[in-house]
């Protein structure tokens, strides 16, 4: 079973999806972030602070089925942080990304993303993925992060049509759309 949860930034998505799992003993979260300041150890924190104890947490961007063990639920927060980091992984020193880079990072993306997928799949383990909804608000001004936004509104759509279930969280509130 895969369930792909969405919304804007502070909706309530990962509360929503780390209570899903809430009775249950056997969780992995998957945490993708890279902590490189004192704001990304602050929110870092925050999370590790708001889930259970005995969750196991992997951290990482690359090889997420790595994460894999005796666990049959996993919960990957989020593929939005993994996008950025796989994205400035390939073009970190690039002013402009052409369609060519930017098929490279969506890709690349997938590729580890659609790994993980199939790897719970055929074990029959359950995995939720929290993305955020990056398209709704004013159109960015500056390249980078256009390419961002459009990237990562191709990849929503890409494992929204592979989950099993996709949710919208707006206030807090959980709407299920397939």
């Amino acid at each position: 079973m895969i369930t792909l949860i969405t919304g804007g930034a502070r909706s309530g998505k990962s509360r929503f999806a780390e209570s899903k799992y809430s009775d249950k003993e056997d969780v992995v979260y998957i945490a993708t972030s890279r902590v490189l300041d004192k704001e990304m150890q602050a929110r870092v924190d925050h999370h590790r602070e708001m889930r259970p104890s005995h969750w196991r947490t992997y951290e990482g961007n690359y090889n997420l089925s790595q994460a894999l063990g005796a666990e049959k639920h996993y919960l990957l927060d989020c593929v939005t942080v993994l996008t950025s980091n796989i994205m400035f992984d390939i073009t970190k020193d690039e002013e402009y990304i052409d369609q060519d880079l930017q098929r490279q990072v969506e890709d690349k993306v997938m590729e580890e993303l659609g790994s993980l997928i199939n790897s719970i799949n055929s074990r029959g383990y359950e995995l939720i993925l929290v993305t955020n909804e990056v398209g709704l608000s004013i159109v960015p001004e500056n390249h980078i992060s256009r390419v961002f936004r459009d990237i990562q509104g191709r990849i929503n759509q890409r494992i929204a049509a592979l989950s099993h279930e996709v949710y919208l969280v707006c206030c807090g509130i959980p709407v299920k759309i397939k």
